[in-house]
């Protein structure tokens, strides 16, 4: 059993074109206690991340205007956003979407339709894994061999 407060201080930014699949998203989020802002498409959501800094985003992936692709691509690129973990929620579901999604660097993948017997779990496994992998990167520092995956040698060290 799921506790009713699982998402309680979770802000969350769901971008999607159909209010349909808004509604649904924001109703299961609002009952475990989740603030949820939405966009319908990509360039809303980038407005929306002007004043808003979420724990993830839900993105949808085909929209007209700005889809969710180009949109990954502004938030990776800005610093103050390129942190937050991305999750597409996509009716693409064929192994070969899955695969492009992680290959672009979204953080997890929610197929559509939603299971509401999963679908925080499978937040919750998203958001553990992008935990993870930060935890595992070393830091870089901007400007330096680091930025571009080099190791500083100890020249100490014997």
């Amino acid at each position: 059993m799921i506790e009713k407060d699982v998402a309680a201080g979770w802000t969350v930014l769901v971008v999607d074109d159909e209010p349909d699949n808004i509604g649904v998203v924001e109703a299961i989020l609002n009952y475990y206690c989740a603030t949820v802002h939405a966009a319908a498409n990509g360039s809303e959501g980038l407005n929306t991340l002007e004043n808003v800094l979420p724990t993830f985003i839900l993105l949808d992936l085909s929209m007209p205007g700005m889809d969710g692709w180009q949109m990954l691509t502004h938030i990776r690129a800005n610093p103050a956003t390129a942190r937050i973990p991305v999750i597409a929620l996509t009716a693409h579901a064929m192994p070969e979407d899955v695969e492009r999604v992680q290959v672009a660097g979204f953080d997890g993948y929610i197929p559509k339709p939603l299971r509401l017997a999963t679908f925080l779990l499978e937040i919750q496994t998203c958001l553990e894994r992008h935990a993870a992998k930060r935890s595992s990167t070393p830091p870089t520092i901007e400007g330096t061999e680091q930025e571009h995956g080099l190791q500083p040698v100890d020249y100490h060290r014997r």
